[in-house]
């Protein structure tokens, strides 16, 4: 009977480190920084050609790729929805009101998928993958750190311009609203504060940041208020699309952005939301940055993995698009 009983201890014991085993090993489900190392090993290579002949003839455009990046993680998790054109099924995120006029690039995700489509000879990687690697292929063209991006993901086969309109936080929004949307994606105020120092690149329309200029004047430095008036009259629809930088060294990633909202130059209403000269946590993580460059270099490769990773499609879920801008079966 004891030895019964040992069969039977062992039996249970190898069972139960098998099955720990399976619990500990990594899913087909989880992103994989190498995921293209064996499929295509010409897939970052080829993004990071693509992108850096963008941003080379256009540098605003590497600020365009990394929000592209944002406004479609912030929507059902990165899984390149944005990139969906309408269709007589679903009215996609392109036309929402965050993006619509506003959110640009698409033509460089085109030229990226097809040149990767070549490379791989096949259609191999995913478009929601290619606006990940894009958005960091971006941040480094401009002088920003460089991180590893999780890989993996497949592409939606749907989109949604009420999800859009409902998830990707506004330039008019409260430091409270903006901490509620990013908690709502798992990110805390440190990535709140971190994630907005991207605004280091890239420029913003007169529409959105009009509302600060005429009426938070006591809250906006003079001389930087009297240059934006410059570019974008009081009454609405006048100039709406005239452009204005979000730092004073838009096509340089540095921490311009954070000693800017020291001085009360944070362009956008919800930028200097994150800086009001108090104690709070995000005017300490202002003053820390704005010292600290090297430390927002890093604590932003971080957060932007973070983000990259927020619900994304793997495994059997979703699809390899072979156009970024339709689903496969149109």
């Amino acid at each position: 009977m004891a030895t019964s009983m040992a069969r039977r201890f062992v039996v249970e014991a190898c069972v139960a480190a098998m099955a720990f085993a399976l619990l500990a090993a990594p899913s087909s489900g989880q992103l994989d920084p190498h995921f293209y190392d064996k499929a295509c090993p010409a897939a970052l290579p080829t993004i990071r050609r693509v992108v850096e002949e963008a941003v080379a003839a256009e540098p605003r455009m590497g600020a365009s790729l990394l929000r592209l990046h944002f406004h479609d993680c912030f929507v059902n998790g990165c899984d390149g929805s944005i990139l969906l054109d309408d269709t007589p099924f679903f009215t996609g995120e392109k036309k929402a009101s965050p993006n619509v006029n506003s959110v640009r690039g698409f033509d460089v995700i085109d030229r990226i998928k097809a040149a990767v489509n070549a490379a791989c000879r096949g259609n191999v990687v995913s478009c929601a993958d290619i606006v990940a690697v894009a958005a960091r292929d971006s941040v480094v063209a401009l002088g920003g750190p460089s991180y590893n991006v999780p890989l993996g993901r497949r592409d939606a086969r749907t989109a949604s311009q009420s999800a859009a309109n409902n998830s990707i936080p506004a330039p008019t929004f409260s430091l409270d609203r903006l901490a509620s949307s990013f908690a709502s994606h798992g990110l805390s105020l440190q990535d709140l504060v971190v994630l907005s120092g991207g605004h280091t690149l890239g420029f913003s329309r007169c529409t959105n940041f009009r509302d600060r200029l005429y009426n938070e004047t006591a809250a906006l430095d003079g001389p930087l208020a009297a240059s934006l008036r410059a570019v974008c009259p009081r009454a609405t629809g006048g100039g709406d699309d005239n452009l204005a930088p979000l730092d004073p060294t838009p096509a340089r990633f540095d921490g311009a952005y954070f000693t800017s909202l020291l001085r009360r130059r944070g362009v956008l209403h919800s930028d200097q939301q994150l800086f009001a000269g108090g104690l709070g946590a995000t005017d300490a993580l202002v003053r820390f940055y704005a010292a600290n460059p090297d430390a927002f270099r890093r604590d932003f490769a971080e957060a932007m993995v973070r983000m990259a990773s927020l619900g994304p499609l793997t495994g059997a879920s979703g699809e390899i698009r072979y156009d970024c801008r339709k689903v496969n079966y149109s």
